[in-house]
């Protein structure tokens, strides 16, 4: 974690811990709502204005896909993720062994590496089960 980084405020803090505790990789309201329940005068845009500052200094990760909400995780490490096409609901993916090297791609193609993004996505097992499985 990157926190010692900047000063670390009691609403930052509350923010971190809330989102640390959820493995949904929710949405800015999803942390508010969160946060609410131990700042209850808190606003939503604090909480956005600090999650985007949380996540410009690498303490959280931003998760954006076109035409989805802006969702948090508090797990920098690299690692990757499965969406549903559906309800929007992401997991991480345990990919163990396998790797995903910027260098490598870099060498092989030519390109200056800036960054990646790699998602999966497809229909989380809540969505299938509510199909029946007809999807």
């Amino acid at each position: 974690m990157h926190a010692s980084r900047f000063r670390l405020t009691k609403q930052r803090r509350v923010i971190l811990e809330e989102l640390s505790s959820m493995r949904s990789h929710p949405t800015a309201f999803e942390v508010y709502e969160a946060v609410r329940s131990r700042i209850p005068d808190i606003s939503l845009g604090t909480v956005y204005r600090n999650l985007g500052l949380l996540s410009s200094r690498g303490v959280i990760k931003k998760l954006e896909v076109a035409g989805h909400k802006t969702r948090f995780d508090a797990n920098t490490e690299k690692h990757y993720h499965v969406r549903c096409m559906f309800c929007g609901r992401i997991d991480d993916v345990p990919l163990k062994g396998i790797t995903i090297d910027s260098e490598t791609i870099a060498r092989e193609t030519g390109y200056k590496v800036l960054g990646e993004r790699i998602e999966f996505y497809g229909i989380c097992p809540d969505c299938l089960e509510k199909d029946g499985g007809n999807t």
